[in-house]
């Protein structure tokens, strides 16, 4: 059975898309078969990152959950993004039309699919990881995928809005009775004390920190063009996110 993780941010721009695209070619990398559901309905983009271009995608998750088509449909294998490996990356993602993005927000749709879709894609496609991309902040579907998640990883910048944030979601969390939630410190400026940013992160949330992750500038300039640590797998924060994925396999 696939594990179910929920990647979120409280905030928008705390490079949450990219660390799930970078994770799960990690995790392909060491051999597992990992899926990828964009659920951030109303501003799809991890499709970019890994090189799905408009005209390549055809069924979505808007599709699946107005019933036009099973989750299976609207997945893509997306293996060739994350370089040679032993393992494969499907992806789900949302439409980026606008139409569809307006009937979504308009109309809403239920949420309980969302469950059914996950289940129905381990099952088919035989995974060993579910990586949720959820939509930042907190709302209905986002709730119920860290509600059905195994793990939880919320991704947080060292900035005051995003600790008093995310401190209201880890509260969720616990009344969702999420059993393994852990903090991501994303962008963290060159010269701040890593250890001293860990402790105030544990002392704030009160779970663990799975990861401290750098600025990284050469991800920046890549620009979503592509998965960064594919091209660069001995940078910092690649080697940061590897340390993620041999964590998450325990």
């Amino acid at each position: 059975m696939a594990r179910t993780v929920s990647i979120h941010s409280y905030r928008g721009g705390t490079g949450k898309s990219n660390l799930v695209a970078n994770l799960a070619a990690a995790l392909a990398r060491a051999g597992q078969r990992v899926g990828v559901v964009d659920t951030d309905i109303q501003s799809p983009g991890i499709h970019v990152l890994f090189g799905l271009a408009p005209e390549r995608i055809g069924h979505t998750l808007n599709d699946f959950l107005w019933g036009v088509c099973d989750i299976a449909a609207a997945t893509y294998d997306c293996t060739a993004a994350v370089g040679p490996c032993s393992g494969s990356v499907h992806l789900v993602p949302s439409s980026i039309k606008a139409g569809d993005i307006a009937r979504i927000i308009k109309q809403g749709f239920d949420v309980g699919l969302l469950n059914d879709g996950f289940q129905q894609l381990g099952q088919a496609l035989d995974l060993d990881f579910l990586l949720v991309d959820t939509h930042p902040g907190v709302n209905e579907e986002t709730l119920l995928s860290i509600a059905v998640s195994d793990s939880l990883l919320l991704v947080v910048r060292p900035d005051r809005q995003d600790f008093q944030g995310t401190a209201v979601t880890v509260d969720l969390a616990r009344q969702l009775d999420v059993q393994d939630a852990n903090v991501v410190l994303n962008k963290v400026l060159p010269g701040m004390d890593h250890a001293a940013l860990t402790e105030r992160a544990r002392a704030a949330f009160g779970i663990p920190v799975l990861a401290v992750l750098p600025l990284c500038e050469g991800l920046l300039s890549l620009g979503s063009e592509s998965i960064f640590g594919v091209s660069m797998p001995d940078d910092p924060y690649a080697v940061g996110v590897s340390a993620m994925a041999a964590r998450l396999l325990g």
